[in-house]
C-alpha cells in the first residue's frame, strides 16, 4: 500500500516523519526508473508506482509471506482451484497467492 501510494494510515507525529522520509526516496526511486528508462519519462508518479508495483509484486510478496509462522492468514491457502501452496510462498504458476494488494485497505 505505501509503495502504491494506498496507504490510509497516517499513525503519530513520528510516523509522519518516517512516512515523510519514505515518501521523498520513493519520489527519489521513481524519477530514478524514469531516467533510466526514456519511454517511461513523461508518466506521472503515480504510473510509475503501478509500474513498479507490477515488476516487483512477486518479490515483494514472496519477502513478506515466505518461512512465516503457522497462523498467518494473509495469503491464500490455495492457488485459483484445488491445489494449495504447500507452504512455498507461491503457486506452481508463480502467482502470488494473495489478491489483497487489490483490495482497498479500508475493507481488510
Amino acid at each position: 500500500d505505501i509503495v502504491r501510494g494506498k496507504d490510509l494510515f497516517y499513525g503519530n507525529p513520528q510516523e509522519k516523519e518516517k512516512r515523510k522520509q519514505l515518501d521523498k526516496k520513493l519520489k527519489e526511486i521513481f524519477e530514478n526508473i524514469k531516467k533510466s528508462d526514456t519511454k517511461l519519462s513523461t508518466l506521472e508518479d503515480e504510473e510509475i508506482r503501478e509500474y513498479w508495483w507490477a515488476l516487483n509484486r512477486l518479490e515483494v510478496w514472496k519477502a513478506i509471506t515466505c518461512h512465516v509462522v503457522s497462523g498467518n492468514n494473509y495469503f491464500r491457502q490455495t492457488c485459483n482451484g484445488q491445489h494449495r501452496t504447500q507452504d512455498n510462498c507461491r503457486c506452481t504458476t508463480h502467482d502470488v497467492p494473495t489478491y489483497f494488494d487489490y483490495v482497498p485497505q479500508y475493507l481488510r
